[in-house]
């Protein structure tokens, strides 16, 4: 069992940097990814849903299949251990009696809330605009990927996260389904070659107001 690499949370926060060249050399088992997507999936999402889906794209063939859908991050391709698609399942809701029954089996819910609430998160969902949902989606995949770079720098690795691919082709090139599965980024994940650079941030005085 990997053990994690960094518990001091201001070093994991302070020391992340969007990293483009990996040490090839070094591989992410599949047991160890596991477990940093399973600590990302603890982030937040509206009511619940837990609508990220991750296709981590770790083999030979997988990186030959992205290549040519990420033309302007070939070194991220090429040299991380993997890079994981992030989408978003627009139709998350067919797993809300799985996710509620499970709350009531662990003890963190008693059934007649999971009978009050079921019914009506399925209303408001089902009342929604593709657009109203994607949006809400959105959200909740932003937090589930920062969490999942935050937990990778946990276990000793480096990611960058990328926006520059062909959203448009991605589902259908890795056979999942277009309408249902909405890309949000790309991840490269892996051992930094170098230490990237860090990047000037605005004070904190020009981005708060307080009333």
């Amino acid at each position: 069992m990997h053990k994690t690499v960094i518990n001091d949370f201001k070093e994991i926060v302070t020391g992340r940097r969007s990293i483009r060249n990996y040490d090839p050399t070094v591989k992410i088992s599949r047991e160890e990814m596991a477990e940093i997507l399973e600590a990302a999936s603890l982030a937040p999402s509206s009511v619940n849903l837990q609508p990220w889906r991750f296709l981590v794209i770790d083999t030979k063939e997988g990186k030959e299949t992205l290549a040519p859908l990420a033309k302007f991050n070939q070194r991220q391709v090429e040299t991380s251990a993997a890079v994981i698609a992030v989408f978003v399942d627009m139709k998350s809701e067919a797993y809300i009696e799985k996710i509620y029954d499970t709350a009531v089996e662990k003890g963190y819910m008693p059934a007649d809330v999971r009978d009050t609430q079921v019914p009506s998160i399925k209303g408001l969902v089902e009342n929604m605009t593709f657009e109203q949902k994607k949006e809400m989606n959105l959200i909740d995949a932003g937090l589930v990927s920062m969490q999942l770079m935050l937990a990778s720098r946990a276990h000793g690795y480096d990611t960058n996260p990328i926006g520059g691919y062909e959203k448009d082709r991605i589902a259908e090139a890795f056979d999942l389904d277009k309408e249902r599965y909405y890309p949000v980024m790309l991840i490269s994940i892996g051992k930094a070659a170098d230490q990237g650079y860090k990047s000037a941030r605005l004070p904190v005085e020009d981005i708060i107001e307080w009333k």
